[in-house]
């Protein structure tokens, strides 16, 4: 069965078998030019032999949707995140039904466990033990990882800023750690050089298409977690994947029968890193954008997947809303409080976003609310938005005086 799982352009709709060295349809990849989104990005299809084995009654096991077979996949779990009924969010702003799903439960703490898992299985099915990556931070320690727990070997290219958290997860994985002076478009394409010299396999988002549809297990997931439909879906952007990941897994759904309606998915960026909200409204892809926000996993200045986020967003009639770093500290710091789950700014960006399009929604439909990293992770933006106390004496008549009861 997995042979018959195909590779499409998404650009010029080109269908190719999977092969272990084709990451960009042949057709378009001449037409890609360093620093821009890429063209040619291949997406899985699934079988039509797939859609008339399914039975309604029957827990469906994940892999079966998958190129891969389950056996080459590391032995690490990944996934089946918990989603949780937000109560007291729920009581304070007077909805019925706000769920959060929290990525930051997968082993290396971020969403991005759900690609590297399929990518190292690719890789192991290949036969091949290196792993190049660029990223901001969770891509790589995610990498890392998932590669660790396969005996793979990782090589990452990362800007040197990028949280210390995220740097060293990468070293504690045993990787191979390539911090860049510069930024992360710059490290994408050093990435692509050295896995093209040293024929390694580039685990790059978008790039390579294992990414995209790792991704697109989570809307899987909801489906089973979630009895009811799903109405509204908030998740953070930044070069795209994750929302083209979503919407694929959601496709995927509906063209099996096995929802109805896929949910309004509504993306979520922050106001000074918005090159995907740009080119959605306003056509306007602007090659030169320069990103700047707390949230640096959703930091992008041009988003490597950003023609195909975007037409895939339209093609399902979802939305983008924008949100202040303000924003996304108070909505960090709410969630914590509220529903203590501490998740990292980015994360926090889709209740922000959720925060300012409220009086928009019903109070009785349903929403997620895609939680995609570990608060701990970040911890010098956190304390942006926290304060510490001052020491006390260690004396107990001390301590009762002095607290605000």
């Amino acid at each position: 069965m997995k042979e018959k799982f195909k590779y499409k352009c998404d650009s010029c709709g080109a269908v190719y078998n999977i092969q272990k060295d084709l990451m960009l349809c042949p057709n378009c990849r001449d037409e890609n030019i360093e620093g821009i989104p890429l063209k040619g990005i291949l997406k899985i299809q699934l079988p039509e032999e797939i859609k008339h084995s399914l039975n309604e009654k029957q827990k469906h096991n994940i892999f079966n949707f998958l190129p891969v077979e389950e056996n080459y996949f590391p032995p690490i779990s990944v996934g089946n995140t918990p989603l949780i009924e937000a109560k007291n969010i729920q009581r304070e702003l007077g909805f019925k039904n706000i769920y959060l799903k929290f990525d930051g439960a997968n082993p290396t703490g971020s969403f991005k466990d759900r690609a590297s898992y399929l990518v190292s299985a690719f890789a192991k099915k290949n036969n091949q033990s290196e792993i190049v990556v660029a990223s901001t931070g969770n891509a790589a320690s995610s990498m890392a990882g998932i590669a660790a727990a396969a005996g793979q070997k990782t090589f990452i290219f990362m800007p040197e800023s990028a949280p210390k958290a995220k740097l060293i997860q990468c070293l504690q994985y045993g990787a191979e750690l390539i911090p860049i002076k510069g930024n992360y478009d710059k490290a994408f394409d050093l990435s692509l050089k050295f896995s093209q010299i040293k024929g390694f396999l580039n685990r790059n988002t978008a790039y390579n298409p294992m990414t995209i549809e790792g991704k697109k297990t989570v809307s899987f997931e909801l489906n089973e977690q979630l009895n009811s439909e799903i109405d509204y879906l908030f998740l953070p952007v930044g070069d795209g994947v994750i929302l083209s990941g979503v919407i694929k897994g959601f496709t995927d759904l509906k063209s099996l029968g096995m929802i109805k309606e896929i949910p309004k998915i509504i993306g979520v960026q922050a106001e000074k890193s918005c090159f995907i909200f740009n080119a959605f409204y306003y056509d306007n892809f602007d090659f030169n954008y320069k990103a700047s926000t707390i949230a640096d996993s959703i930091s992008v200045n041009v988003a490597r997947n950003g023609f195909t986020a975007v037409n895939d967003l339209k093609k399902v009639m979802g939305g983008m809303v924008l949100v202040s770093d303000e924003e996304i500290l108070s909505a960090q710091n709410m969630l914590s409080r509220m529903s203590g789950i501490f998740c990292e700014p980015s994360s926090a960006a889709s209740f922000a976003g959720f925060l300012k399009l409220k009086h928009s929604i019903a109070k009785n439909k349903s929403v997620v609310l895609l939680l995609t990293g570990h608060g701990l992770k970040d911890i010098d933006t956190a304390l942006k938005s926290v304060k510490f106390p001052k020491s006390f004496e260690a004396d107990i008549d001390f301590i009762l005086d002095n607290l605000n009861l």
